[in-house]
């Protein structure tokens, strides 16, 4: 019984106590996984070191697991980056002694290319001795691709665009194996607008015979600035687990070449800078005719659809002032869908218009020029002037050749009407008294209600409590608006609707109508002159009047006076018959 429990205590001893060095001489190898491999690939390095293991009860019980030896990697990391690491430990015997084998097992990601040497390391009294790592730069050839785990491939649809032109960006991720965890970065420029399109893809291609995974993400980018055009480095961090079952790290990156970015053509007319694959300009709600008459209620909705602009870019329709029409504008519609080829943006305008005066009313000409990138030649959106024929109101009107019957009755007759109307008058002329008297009554009553009303209570005055989430929103506006970033023309609206409790804004305009502050007008106006509109795109910004606009808005407590409601919808003519 002694002997069957002695057996396991003996064999737990010796393996916890493995790492239990003794004086005796040790050994050190080091094997990569390869010696050539490209940029931004991971390389696996296995180091094994052995020592002799002293077994005795006295250090069974002060084993302490976190400092078990371990090589001196701190001359490695100069050229390689340690992304991941792992040990693992053996007992053999060798001539009747126990002897600990320990292996260390290290992801290295080489930090430049070349010739780089991986140096002697170190572990207890044994040195390993230096071997030679080939790091090539670039992307590798499709038949090299093939022996690879993971890859990126970078494409855009152009190889130069105009300033604020979309460049559709595609970023595909090759890896085989079972992928367990990865991270693929974002594009990202300081001064360009990046928008997503649509949702990831994935599927599966094969390259040279070999079948990879394949993530595929698209961006819709706008560069603000001409020149040179540099996209930050997209970089690929993952773990693949191989058929066999074994971890492997993947680790890839590629950069986009340079893209030029051509400024404002000089020989362009028009007032604000429209890039597009496409432009339309169309009208509808008015009659095929365009024969109506005085007070007649009139809808024309203005719609201009872009290929390839961001909603925000859309410039806003002229004003229509017409002589002899009452206009009756409703705030502009702003909305955008995006597929694998791009953004496409619409701004919609409805107006009503009211004619007041009999005649031909002539509705200007609207021309919006703008640049078509696919022919690389300017052209005009135009919607032609229209004449509208407009006559007086049939109940307005007197035939001119209408007679009084009166004068062609009898004298007998005429006496006759003239004697009931006495009558009726002289019987109803106690109504109107009454009904004035009956109002004047009534007036001073309710007079009398709002007095005692408002002296047995005031309501207080509505204030606003900013939250944390509103803070640190309104800290981000203020940010983007003192670097003139086109951010700020989302945000506004995001910020405005989460402080104003009860209000919801869809834009910037919604938030000038709401706050009727001409100095916040103007400088929202100046930033998207200079966001949108033809000008130098280099020069400088100065936001603090804009954020300084920003934060006196945010410090009113409650809501400016609301502005004069429209003119009335008829004529006073009109209205009074």
């Amino acid at each position: 019984m002694v002997k069957r429990l002695s057996i396991p205590f003996i064999l737990i001893t010796m393996f916890v106590t493995l790492a239990w060095p003794a004086h005796a001489e040790s050994e050190l190898t080091v094997e990569p996984d390869r010696t050539s491999l490209y940029e931004g690939e991971v390389l696996t390095l296995t180091v094994r070191g052995s020592m002799q293991i002293d077994i005795n009860l006295g250090n069974l019980f002060d084993l302490d697991i976190s400092n078990l030896p371990s090589p001196d990697t701190s001359k490695l990391e100069d050229d390689f980056e340690i992304v991941g690491r792992n040990q693992r430990y053996s007992i053999r015997t060798v001539n009747s002694e126990m002897v600990g084998e320990i292996t260390w097992t290290y992801q290295l990601a080489p930090k430049k290319t070349g010739k780089l040497t991986i140096p002697p390391l170190t572990f207890q009294n044994a040195s390993s001795e230096p071997v030679q790592i080939n790091v090539m730069a670039g992307t590798s050839p499709d038949q090299e691709q093939a022996s690879r785990d993971s890859f990126i491939e970078l494409s855009t649809d152009k190889d130069e665009v105009y300033v604020q032109e979309q460049l559709v960006l595609t970023i595909r991720l090759f890896f085989n194996g079972n992928l367990i965890r990865g991270e693929l970065s974002e594009p990202e420029h300081p001064n360009a607008i990046i928008e997503t399109l649509g949702k990831q893809r994935e599927y599966s291609r094969y390259r040279n015979g070999v079948r990879f995974r394949v993530v595929e993400r698209r961006y819709a980018i706008y560069p603000q600035k001409p020149g040179e055009f540099s996209l930050n480095t997209i970089v690929f961090e993952g773990r693949a687990r191989t058929p066999e079952g074994q971890l492997k790290f993947l680790r890839d990156s590629e950069k986009l070449f340079d893209i030029p970015v051509k400024d404002v053509p000089a020989s362009f007319s028009g007032d604000t800078w429209l890039p597009a694959g496409d432009l339309e300009l169309s009208e509808s709600g008015l009659p095929d005719s365009q024969s109506l008459s005085t007070g007649q209620n009139l809808t024309r909705t203005l719609a201009l659809n872009a290929q390839g602009l961001p909603a925000e870019a859309l410039p806003p329709f002229p004003e229509q002032a017409v002589p002899g029409i009452r206009t009756y504008p409703e705030q502009p519609e702003r909305s955008a869908s995006s597929d694998r080829e791009g953004i496409t943006s619409t701004l919609t305008q409805t107006t009503a218009l009211v004619p007041v005066e009999p005649g031909n009313l002539l509705l200007p000409e609207i021309r919006i020029p703008w640049w078509d990138t696919k022919a690389d030649e300017e052209q005009v959106a135009v919607i032609p002037a229209r004449t509208l024929s407009v006559s007086p109101s049939p109940d307005l009107t007197t035939s001119s050749g209408q007679t009084t019957s009166a004068a062609e009755k009898d004298m007998d007759a005429a006496a006759q009407v003239e004697t009931e109307r006495n009558t009726v008058q002289a019987s109803t002329s106690w109504f109107w008294p009454m009904v004035s008297l009956i109002l004047a009554l009534g007036w001073l009553a309710t007079v009398a209600a709002w007095w005692f009303s408002r002296k047995r209570q005031a309501q207080p005055t509505e204030q606003h409590t900013p939250d944390n989430g509103e803070k640190e929103l309104f800290r981000e506006l203020c940010q983007a608006a003192e670097k003139g970033n086109p951010r700020t023309l989302a945000l506004l609206p995001r910020w405005a609707t989460r402080f104003f409790h009860g209000q919801h804004f869809d834009s910037v305009a919604d938030v000038c109508r709401y706050a009727a502050d001409e100095s916040l007008n103007c400088e929202l106006e100046a930033l998207q002159s200079r966001l949108f509109g033809r000008h130098d795109h280099t020069a400088d910004w100065d936001g603090s009047t804009l954020v300084a606009a920003l934060k006196a808005l945010r410090g009113k407590q409650a809501r400016p006076k609301a502005q004069e409601g429209l003119p009335p919808l008829y004529p006073e003519g009109l209205a009074s018959q």
